[in-house]
């Protein structure tokens, strides 16, 4: 194909990612008459329909979808090369997309990465905070955090943090007025707080271990939520009993207005980790990211 038709294609694959032609024309930096314009003559040129329209949303044909998937990544190569460039500047330069929980936000990426802000005034981080078990490459992500238990074989994974524990917590005048459990199983007889990381996900099931052994309790309850801070004010207002990992509790449990439970069934796990694709080309403002949250081996004792 012509090599003045490369910018159709990429016009083409920013509208199909984006699902609208407004927000692939605010992307791109044209107008949406020249960006359907382009779509136009390239759908001429191809002599197939690559897009269907409405008036509410814009989605790929079966010929659409095969082509956006064909050549979308080889953009994203050629951009991530582009950026790899910057090596040859003074400084490094770009944006760094991530996703994550917004617990792991505060506590971890910003305080580690706003020094690295400070000092390159020319890299930029994007957050994006979900819950959900996002796909980073088909959403242009250029890495995620997540658990370490929950990270797919064929990412890199880099330990950002130290291990954690869960907790499981109520209020004193929860537990004063529902004797609190002994076991996880007795949870079933308690009003609990739920937490659904995403719409298409079911509500998540308490995981305990003792021993080695493992134990999964499903538990009921009168709220769901799907962010955790929401999850620790329930608790607070006395809805239940509550389960997430002990560090978003921690302050209410010293200051008693949290009593924790079942603390000999919540072992320490992998904390959190730092994942992206294994054949991504790292850009230099990347790596000074990952620098920057990568947990320092622990010196000799």
């Amino acid at each position: 194909m012509a090599r003045r038709n490369l910018n159709d294609l990429l016009a083409f694959v920013t509208v199909a990612r984006e699902g609208s032609f407004t927000r692939a024309a605010a992307a791109l930096g044209v107008t949406q008459s020249a960006l359907s314009q382009a779509i136009s003559g390239l759908e001429a040129r191809l002599r197939i329909r690559l897009l269907t329209r409405t008036t509410r949303s814009v989605s790929p044909t079966a010929a659409g979808e095969r082509l956006a998937l064909a050549i979308g990544h080889r953009f994203d190569e050629i951009e991530a090369e582009l950026d790899a460039l910057t090596d040859l500047r003074d400084k490094p330069a770009g944006t760094v997309r991530i996703t994550s929980g917004d617990h792991v936000l505060r506590t971890t990426l910003l305080p580690k990465l706003a020094p690295l802000l400070l000092e390159y005034p020319d890299v930029k981080v994007e957050f994006d905070v979900c819950y959900g078990f996002r796909d980073i490459v088909a959403d242009r992500f250029d890495a995620g955090v997540r658990l370490g238990d929950y990270i797919d074989k064929d990412m890199i994974a880099v330990p950002i943090g130290p291990e954690l524990r869960m907790a499981a917590v109520a209020t004193p005048a929860y537990f004063a007025a529902n004797p609190g459990p002994a076991t996880p199983r007795e949870l079933i007889a308690h009003r609990c707080i739920n937490i659904r990381f995403s719409a298409q996900s079911g509500v998540y099931v308490w995981e305990f271990e003792r021993e080695g052994q493992p134990l999964n309790v499903r538990v009921d309850g009168q709220v769901v939520f799907n962010t955790t801070p929401h999850v620790v004010a329930a608790a607070l207002a006395g809805l239940g009993i509550a389960f997430l990992p002990e560090e978003e509790f921690a302050p209410h449990i010293e200051q008693g207005r949290l009593v924790r439970v079942l603390e000999d069934w919540c072992p320490p796990f992998a904390g959190y980790y730092l994942y992206y694709p294994s054949r991504r080309q790292a850009s230099p403002a990347f790596s000074l990211v990952l620098d920057a949250l990568r947990v320092s081996p622990a010196a000799p004792g």
